[in-house]
């Protein structure tokens, strides 16, 4: 079975102290690196890149992000009408993303304070070799549905 990507969900708890935000199901065992990214304007794609064996977690640790992901069926070719795994960060709900190695990967900043961090399971060395980009408007998941 292939791994999908999925939230690993956090708490927040509140007190006459202050809040305290934790994400106690996730582990750092399989991290070798850590980046943040953001963006100078809200609305922002940044979007797609793709790693045949490194895998990612994603947090928002500073406003919001609608963060989607595409199981990649051809590196060279890939179609363009796969699914589209679609979450929403916010560093006011905490959540850890992870992105399964195969997966490409791509994020547009929701709010004009967003800072996303991430975790990488490959060393910056190994991950150059296995980086492989595509155009931000290959899949477009980017557009806000109005409810």
């Amino acid at each position: 079975m292939t791994e999908e990507p999925h939230l690993i969900q956090g708490k927040a708890v509140v007190d006459d102290r202050g809040t305290v935000r934790f994400v106690n199901d996730f582990t750092f065992d399989s991290v070798k690196r850590f980046y943040t990214v953001s963006n100078h304007a809200p609305g922002f794609v940044r979007a797609w890149h793709g790693h045949r064996h490194e895998a990612k977690f994603c947090t928002a640790i500073g406003g919001s992000f609608l963060v989607c992901c595409v199981r990649v069926d051809d590196w060279n070719s890939p179609s363009t009408n796969l699914p589209i795994h679609r979450f929403v960060l916010s560093d006011q709900t905490p959540a850890v993303l992870y992105v399964p190695a195969g997966y490409a990967n791509g994020f547009k900043s929701l709010t004009a304070d967003a800072t996303i961090l991430f975790f990488s399971s490959a060393r910056l060395e190994d991950s150059l070799g296995d980086d492989i980009r595509f155009p931000a408007r290959l899949w477009n998941p980017w557009d806000v549905v109005e409810r």
